[in-house]
């Protein structure tokens, strides 16, 4: 039995990047072996164990062979006789196919690196110093989610270009039909975590490149203003919701079936179909009036929801502003509006109208004419 530290820990140490999680990899021992020794069972698909004291991520060596389309078609064999180099040999890139006997990684993030010491059978290091993203083996093939790993990476390395035979290969994968077989959980997922890297646009570059873009999201253009915007929001380090509402503006009718087909979440689908819907009158609000300026607020739930029209106004932000540095004119216009409606006190007004036999509507009518009031008073820039 011999463990060893793999995958992006080493990667991101021979980048000179921050470590953060760090999985593990057992060689020669069985599922007993490490129940006997106290790690805990966790894998659903295949043997993942954690530390009974770090909870940290220890899988057993293994080799997967492809036995049905999509992602989850492999049989997978995890035994002792499985060597380093064969497990190695099925992941997706050479930058994460690198492996440091584990008595040499130390406790914490920043090990010593023995460069001697690391094995890398498929010359990760390398292509790491090139800046190249280049598959392992052919087996690359058999997974459709690696073609949206590898847009995902070219998001986060966005200095690093995608080799051209792993290029090829996505082509033929799409060609095949594979990215049909993925199931919207997983696409989702890959998806969000590449609209929070770095430079989130080239990963929509990457799959329309390969012809994924046109199967996943054919909604979608990866050469408009929508990708800058995307990129100036990963620039200020917008939330999830604020950068997938700036890449969906514009699509119309056609959003709510792309949520729906993605199983979209819900804070991430309502963002976007606000700015979709209110992105153009936020825009061009230094133009409206205090009642035009109330009817935004309200379509926008802005009162009850100050939070997300924040984001609103940030998205809206992005789009208009893209790699530009600036200031965005609806921002204060809009923002001292909110806040001199939501001062509103409308349980005094609300009393008063009662008191002078209003009901229903009528109170309503009686509160949002005191919030537009409360607009008009402020100065105009």
């Amino acid at each position: 039995m011999k463990t060893y530290l793999v995958g992006g820990a080493l990667r991101d140490r021979l980048l000179g990047l921050p470590v953060s999680d760090r999985d593990w990899l057992v060689v020669g021992a069985t599922p007993e072996e490490m129940t006997q020794r106290g790690y805990l069972p966790v894998g659903r698909d295949f043997p993942v164990f954690l530390h009974p004291q770090t909870r940290e991520e220890y899988a057993l060596a293994r080799t997967e062979r492809k036995s049905a389309p999509g992602y989850r078609g492999f049989t997978i064999h995890a035994a002792p006789d499985v060597t380093l180099e064969q497990d190695l040999a099925r992941r997706d890139l050479t930058i994460n196919s690198i492996a440091l006997p584990a008595e040499l990684a130390g406790d914490g993030g920043q090990f010593p690196l023995s460069l001697e010491a690391l094995v890398d059978p498929f010359n990760g290091q390398r292509d790491l110093r090139d800046k190249v993203l280049r598959h392992v083996t052919d087996a690359f093939r058999e997974d459709p989610v690696r073609i949206l790993r590898v847009a995902r990476f070219a998001a986060r390395f966005h200095q690093f270009g995608v080799a051209p035979e792993t290029m090829a290969l996505m082509r033929e994968m799409v060609d095949a039909g594979e990215v049909d077989a993925l199931v919207p959980e997983r696409v989702w997922q890959e998806l969000a975590r590449g609209l929070m890297e770095a430079r989130p646009s080239r990963m929509f570059a990457v799959l329309h490149e390969c012809g994924a873009l046109e199967r996943l999201l054919p909604e979608l253009d990866p050469a408009t203003a929508r990708m800058r915007a995307l990129d100036r929001a990963a620039q200020i380090g917008a939330p999830l919701p604020v950068r997938f509402a700036c890449v969906m503006r514009g699509l119309g009718p056609a959003l709510p079936a792309l949520c729906e087909r993605w199983r979209v979440p819900i804070e991430e689908r309502d963002l976007a179909l606000l700015v979709d819907r209110e992105g153009h009158r936020i825009d061009a609000a230094t133009e409206l009036d205090a009642a035009q300026v109330m009817d935004l607020l309200e379509r926008c739930d802005a009162i009850r929801k100050p939070q997300r029209f924040e984001q609103a106004l940030l998205a809206c932000e992005c789009g208009v502003l893209g790699e530009r540095a600036g200031s965005y004119a609806p921002r204060p216009r809009l923002a001292a509006a909110l806040a001199a409606a939501r001062a509103v006190a409308t349980d005094s007004i609300a009393r008063d109208a009662q008191r002078a036999g209003a009901t229903g509507p009528k109170i309503g009518d009686a509160i949002r004419a005191a919030r537009v009031a409360a607009v008009a008073s402020i100065p105009r820039a």
